[in-house]
């Protein structure tokens, strides 16, 4: 990896002067704040050697042009949430909050778009769509807290990809400052073009190591008037597993399939302090939403779901309302009950094979000296795998974390499946990233991102590893 130049009292001063004193961290408590995302593993924590807050693209462009003049690593951060170490500075550097650009610039209601700032909530869009009228369709598990910029640049997917894509397919074009310090728009509001390179999507998803996203225009939907949540429970694995596809050919489109093993049963509710949580001890979840324009249309699919369901062995059948979504959102927290490391994982495969991914899991599952979770977007193919590290040692947990990691992506790999759906690649996946991937395209990637980025200024150590 490329060595990088210290922060030294002269890059300090010269980015007081663009962005203001108080906009410059230093102070060593205040570093210790941005060692770490979602990681809980101390030993992958990185102190960054400042943090910046710019107010707008302006101010970014600025830092960014030092950064490539003192020879400096950018590492972006968003929300923090990242799973994949995406915002560690694994470099050290300057880490680059994105909080201050936290405006919702415009909604258009004819145009049916929204303009925004890379800083807001996406719970925030959500909610200021829903009041006027439309629904903005991006909607992570981490959406209390993710910023939409972080969503940009991972490609977020979230509970509702099944019916109306990830986070890429919600987006009409960015503003971007680039690695060398310009700053650029890219894409537009139009329902299709072919006038050159789609150069906003090579952006959306590439971790903030193209460039960094500054402002966003985003696509709204009509709120569909009718809508109904179902759970159905299952005790079988197989039985919860095998009636996924069976919803998928039966034409009714739901936004979300959604499933939760027992552990995660039974971590989220004693997380939520959820009492009646519906078959507790037993309890396999598929939690399905229906919309529809139609109250007729909704009755009818939802009839179809509870003969899917019960055909295929739920042992029971019912609506599931807020606390049974409150529990899907917070499998992640949950976690920390149970162990206080843990690896979260994230491998997507083709939508008819997540049931048989699945399933090996679990049959592999069991010869490993650490608990299995998991919890899946399973109508679209994207599992969630979580590894708990309890009482194992630092170096039984790692040899056995790549033993079991070296099977399950092989066998992904070999139904046509990748390392990541939504979480992406961060420093935690570099290996793999480098095993998994095929020569081509990983040269490809590597020739972009040396020509976009000659300096390798920005979130180096993620993705793959460059050298100088």
């Amino acid at each position: 990896m490329k060595t990088y130049a210290p922060v030294t009292e002269v890059v300090l001063d010269e980015l007081r002067a663009v962005l203001g004193a108080a906009y410059v961290l230093t102070e060593p408590e205040k570093l210790e704040q941005y060692q770490t995302d979602e990681e809980t593993d101390p030993r992958k924590f990185h102190l960054p050697e400042a943090v910046v807050l710019p107010k707008d693209a302006q101010e970014i462009a600025a830092v960014v042009k030092l950064a490539n003049k003192y020879n400096v690593s950018i590492t972006v951060r968003s929300g923090g949430t990242s799973l994949a170490d995406g915002a560690i500075p694994v470099c050290g550097g300057i880490v680059l909050l994105m909080e201050r650009l936290n405006k919702i610039i415009e909604l258009n209601a004819e145009g049916m778009y929204m303009e925004v700032e890379a800083g807001v909530r996406t719970v925030d869009i959500q909610k200021h769509a829903n009041e006027a009228g439309f629904l903005y369709a991006g909607d992570p598990c981490s959406a209390e807290s993710c910023l939409i910029g972080g969503n940009i640049a991972t490609n977020a997917g979230g509970n509702k990809a099944v019916r109306y894509g990830v986070t890429r397919d919600q987006i009409y074009a960015v503003e971007v400052v680039t690695p060398t310090g310009e700053i650029v728009e890219l894409g537009a509001r139009l329902k299709k073009c072919s006038t050159g390179y789609c150069l906003e999507q090579l952006i959306m998803g590439s971790e903030g190591t193209l460039g960094i996203i500054t402002r966003a225009t985003l696509k709204l939907q009509p709120i569909p008037p009718y809508k109904f949540d179902l759970l159905a429970v299952f005790d079988k694995p197989e039985q919860a597993l095998d009636v996924v596809p069976k919803i998928m050919q039966a034409g009714i489109n739901p936004t979300s399939v959604e499933y939760m093993d027992n552990s995660y049963v039974r971590s989220t509710a004693d997380y939520l302090d959820f009492k009646g949580a519906p078959h507790y001890e037993d309890g396999i979840y598929v939690i399905i939403t229906v919309e529809t324009f139609s109250e007729d249309e909704l009755d009818l699919k939802m009839e179809q779901l509870d003969e899917l369901c019960s055909s295929a062995g739920a042992i029971d059948v019912l609506e599931a309302d807020e606390r049974i979504w409150d529990m899907r959102r917070n499998c992640q927290e949950s976690v920390r009950l149970i162990s206080l490391v843990s690896l979260t994982d994230d491998v997507v495969v083709p939508v008819n094979e997540i049931a048989g991914t699945i399933k090996f899991i679990m049959g592999i599952g069991a010869k490993y000296p650490f608990p299995v979770k998991i919890n899946a977007h399973i109508g679209d193919g994207n599992l969630h795998i979580v590894l708990c590290k309890c009482e194992l040692s630092d170096e039984e947990w790692e040899n056995k974390v790549e033993e079991f990691h070296k099977e399950v992506y092989t066998y992904a790999y070999s139904i046509g499946g990748r390392l990541a759906g939504e979480h992406g690649i961060g420093a935690k996946k570099l290996k793999e990233m480098e095993t998994y991937t095929p020569a081509g395209e990983l040269a490809m990637m590597r020739t972009i991102k040396e020509a976009m980025d000659p300096q390798l200024i920005l979130n180096p150590g993620k993705i793959f590893d460059v050298k100088a």
